[in-house]
């Protein structure tokens, strides 16, 4: 056995390896980003070929998976909570399907949203997909996890949820290796067809076949080495904490916890070692990290007055866990060790000096002056700062993809002028159906794909797009004379206000691309090849 200090999603991505992964689909999302890295830069998934290109977006990354799975080899997909919702569709057929070889979906939820747009919290999709769900508390659990989820998920032909949040995926422990890496599956054909065509006489089949798996799943719970109950002297009180929520509790008593506590990390909720715990104890105290889903379990079959947690206000509804959280609410004094420090001056987030995205907005502030109430519908990128000062150039948000759409539907409306804009990255994950509606109806909008040749905001992996966008666009029936391509430059400005008054002027469906490289890839590749020519 060896050690090695890793990231919870180091953790996971070195377990997957040696459990035998043949490939890693996914699409950069904080905080699940360095999965997916740490595969593409590792000796051994490189001799074995693992598969580990970034997907399009996380619906392409689950169907491909799902394909690996057919052909009987193991299959890791990777994505944040908001990917999730991209993937739904597959995910949750997934469930009817089954799996040949073993597939994991690991999902980094980001409670505080420090870097997305919600909260949710992933394990609701597994009670929904009638799939089991494996949430570990520390990064050891993390990489042991990988092997018997895969091993899990092919005993009962099911995926796996897996989930995480950012603090599990962002901070470091030592971990114990294996030093024998199990070997990749074979190619099999052991997929039955008629469970993977999902027409209605087959699909009811399934539904009945994983409907009834459910108490399996639920014993398996019971039973797993990660679902342990901890005896304790004082019943008054028991604690019953999930994922990193159990680390927090442990923090809290360095010498051991008093009270009893049933510490979950596998799902379905083993309900035969909760109701131990509620029998035992006078009360009890629910600590998991995201929202109340163990707690509304929990309350539909126990007294009200003895259960507490998020739903009546023992700990927050919302944001982020910590130590301190957690001794407030068990009634123990807090040095509040973990509170933001006073002397620290707060660094609002702005794009980067240099950046050709700046450019775009000043240019684009600059000639919508010229019109009445304009409306500029963003998107989710680096760009997304635009929202902030000094531009303040956008006036939505929502989600990967919903600026060609939003613009199209304000001028189905009859806003105008009605204007997009998206990033390279953004666009070939969810925008480019938009862009077809858009074009099928010749719907007065301008599009403005601002092209940095990269996926900015997750620290610059590869875009699926990069050097296609103008087929692309021709492609789903975009005439010439409205795509226009301009180098965003200072000394640019001019051409590109032109370009931009002459195509929202144009009633009708446009797209201007601005294209130059993100100025911290290119410190990157320039560094690169300043090494390359030293050797």
């Amino acid at each position: 056995m060896s050690k090695k200090l890793l990231l919870g999603d180091e953790a996971i991505a070195l377990g997957a390896i040696h459990a035998g992964l043949s490939g890693v689909y996914a699409y950069p999302g904080t905080p699940s980003t360095e999965i997916t890295e740490f595969i593409q830069g590792n000796a051994l998934a490189k001799e074995r070929g693992i598969h580990s290109r970034w997907s399009t977006n996380e619906k392409t990354a689950m169907e491909a998976a799902l394909g690996m799975s057919f052909m009987g080899k193991r299959a890791l997909v990777c994505m944040k909570h908001v990917g999730l919702n991209v993937c739904a569709d597959p995910f949750v057929n997934s469930g009817m399907t089954g799996v040949n070889g073993g597939v994991i979906v690991l999902v980094a939820d980001d409670p505080s949203m420090h870097s997305s747009q919600d909260e949710q919290d992933s394990r609701f999709y597994g009670k929904f997909a009638l799939i089991p769900t494996f949430e570990p508390s520390n990064q050891q659990e993390a990489y042991d996890m990988m092997e018997v989820a895969f091993s899990f998920s092919e005993s009962i032909k099911l995926p796996v949820l897996m989930r995480v949040t950012t603090r599990m995926a962002h901070s470091r422990a030592v971990v114990v290796c294996a030093d024998v890496p199990r070997q990749q599956n074979k190619l099999n054909y052991n997929a039955v067809a008629a469970n993977w065509v999902l027409l209605p006489a087959n699909a009811r089949k399934r539904n009945d076949v994983v409907t009834a798996q459910q108490a399996e799943l639920e014993q398996a719970a019971v039973d797993s080495p990660y679902n342990i109950y901890k005896e304790g002297t004082d019943k008054k009180l028991g604690i019953l904490a999930s994922g990193i929520g159990f680390n927090y509790v442990n923090e809290c008593f360095p010498e051991g916890c008093p009270y009893p506590i049933l510490k979950i990390s596998q799902y379905p909720l083993p309900k035969t070692l909760v109701r131990r715990l509620l029998d035992e104890c006078e009360q009890v105290l629910i600590v998991e990290e995201g929202q109340p889903f163990i707690e509304d379990q929990v309350r539909g079959v126990a007294d009200l007055k003895t259960v507490h947690g998020k739903l009546d206000g023992a700990l927050p509804r919302t944001g982020e866990l910590n130590p301190d959280i957690v001794k407030k609410a068990l009634g123990m004094e807090t040095g509040q060790c973990f509170d933001p420090c006073a002397d620290v001056a707060p660094r609002p987030p702005a794009l980067c000096q240099g950046c050709g995205h700046r450019d775009v907005y000043a240019a684009l502030n600059e000639v919508l002056k010229e019109y009445d109430n304009p409306r500029v519908f963003g998107d989710i990128g680096c760009y997304t700062l635009g929202f902030l000062p000094p531009f303040r150039a956008i006036h939505s948000c929502v989600d990967m993809g919903a600026s060609i759409t939003m613009a199209k539907g304000a001028s189905d409306a009859g806003q105008w002028p009605a204007v997009a804009i998206i990033g390279d990255s953004t666009f070939t994950h969810s925008g480019m159906t938009g862009l077809l509606d858009a074009i099928n109806e010749n719907a007065d909008i301008t599009v403005i794909i601002s092209d940095n040749l990269t996926t900015g905001m997750t620290g610059g992996q590869d875009s699926a797009g990069t050097n296609k966008f103008e087929a692309i666009c021709r492609g789903l029936g975009l005439s010439d004379e409205h795509l226009k391509v301009v180098v965003p430059l200072p000394k640019n400005m001019p051409e590109i206000t032109q370009t931009i008054r002459d195509e929202i002027n144009y009633h009708g469906t446009s797209v201007i691309i601005p294209r130059r490289e993100c100025m911290q890839t290119l410190q990157r590749h320039l560094k690169q090849k300043k090494a390359a020519e030293k050797k």
